[in-house]
């Protein structure tokens, strides 16, 4: 099948939504990357209090899709993406703006910690809308024969856009500062909304698509937080993206205060972790098709923690490359088996009710993890013993795969007694 075979397999409209994708996560990660640097740099805040506040943005990020899906099903997805687009534009600028001398009489005298924190939060609210739109565009766009190809051509788009972000936002501030890559974050999201207005249609009648109430979305976590066994899971899955967060928290802060305050840290994170998923993501599932699901998570959280061990031998840009490499392969082992193992762990005909909660580690992981991170830094930087980092998070990475080993024991114990 040629390129033009499969790319009129889909609607239009699919590859719109693709494309909005694109320049949104491009914004997105573009502006992750340098967040703790700026806000710590321009603004004046500490790693402590960057990482609290790349925390909440981060959770409700992840978090507020599972509702804010309610309100994009009610308004259709061409709506929630004006919504979204809209106020991530406006919110990114504001962020930004706390940085540009253009603007500083503006702020002058105005609590600069609240500031931002309203902005991050206008700005999460905006971004929960396009998780649910993008997905459901997929869903309606796609049938039982595009579908597989579908989901795996919108998250290699993501990682495109995890790539270029980054790649714009070190060519951004190395010529004008931090600051700036907040206005091309802004500048993608408003493109992208004029993008929409013209060209995003509606596609109704296709797909399979559940629309529920916020009452039902409420009542359904309740639901999957009564599943005991679920939450375990999660809660231990959250240790995963905990580690892999520390690229946007420590990293940073590392490259820049201890080996080159010039060094294009985002271009190495971005090219060795998007970039490896662009690559070799088809041939390491190939390669690990056969592997048992419970295994194969297992075993790309013992191959991820090794980024910590690479990195604590001799913390340079070439073992941190590798080490963001080796999260990377993990990454690509266990990843799509984690959504298979949620369907096998989901009781019957509750599976996409379980999957809604895919993302809920992430959330975890943020609301948990970036403070923890930040506060790490600042505290082993202090004490002039930063090796300490590396340390405390091979020992995240170990808990993680030995606490997930332990999970799977249990589990198998327990499904074998009840066979």
């Amino acid at each position: 099948m040629g390129i033009s075979d499969w790319y009129r397999k889909f609607h239009p409209t699919f590859w719109v939504a693709n494309g909005m994708e694109l320049f949104e996560r491009l914004a997105y990660y573009g502006q992750q990357i340098v967040f703790m640097v700026y806000v710590r740099n321009k603004l004046g805040f500490s790693e402590s209090e960057a990482g609290t506040l790349s925390g909440i943005f981060g959770g409700l990020i992840y978090l507020l899709p599972i509702l804010a899906g309610t309100l994009a099903d009610k308004w259709g997805f061409r709506r929630a993406f004006n919504v979204a687009f809209t106020i991530l534009g406006l919110g990114y600028f504001l962020i930004g703006s706390l940085g540009m001398d253009a603007f500083a009489g503006v702020y002058d005298g105005l609590p600069t910690y609240w500031l931002l924190l309203s902005f991050l939060l206008l700005t999460a609210f905006g971004g929960s809308f396009i998780k649910p739109a993008v997905l459901g565009t997929v869903a309606v766009t796609s049938n039982e024969e595009t579908k597989s190809l579908g989901f795996a051509i919108y998250y290699w788009l993501v990682n495109i856009g995890a790539m270029l972000g980054p790649t714009i936002a070190y060519l951004v501030r190395d010529s004008f500062g931090n600051e700036f890559v907040y206005l091309v974050s802004a500048l993608s999201c408003f493109a992208m909304l004029v993008v929409n207005i013209f060209l995003y249609k509606e596609v109704a009648g296709k797909g399979e698509i559940v629309h529920e109430s916020l009452g039902k979305k409420i009542s359904n976590l309740f639901v999957v937080l009564g599943n005991f066994k679920f939450m375990i899971f999660l809660l231990i899955y959250s240790l995963y993206w905990i580690i892999f967060w520390q690229e946007f928290i420590i990293v940073p802060y590392y490259i820049t205060d201890y080996i080159d305050k010039d060094a294009p840290y985002e271009i190495v994170q971005s090219w060795a972790g998007a970039g490896a998923i662009i690559l070799f993501q088809i041939p390491i599932n190939r390669l690990t098709k056969n592997v048992p699901t419970r295994t194969a998570i297992v075993l790309g959280f013992a191959i991820s923690s090794l980024i910590w061990v690479i990195i604590g031998i001799y913390p340079s840009i070439p073992t941190i490359a590798a080490g963001i490499v080796a999260f990377a392969i993990g990454e690509m082992i266990q990843a799509p088996r984690y959504y298979e193992y949620i369907s096998e762990i989901a009781p019957p005909g509750q599976q996409g009710l379980y999957q809604g909660y895919a993302f809920l580690p992430i959330a975890i992981a943020r609301f948990v993890g970036d403070p923890f991170g930040g506060w790490l830094y600042e505290t082993s930087k202090a004490a002039g013993t930063p090796e300490l980092m590396w340390f405390v998070m091979i020992g995240v990475g170990v808990a993680g795969a030995v606490l997930m080993w332990i999970y799977n024991f249990f589990v198998e114990r327990s499904e074998k007694a009840a066979s």
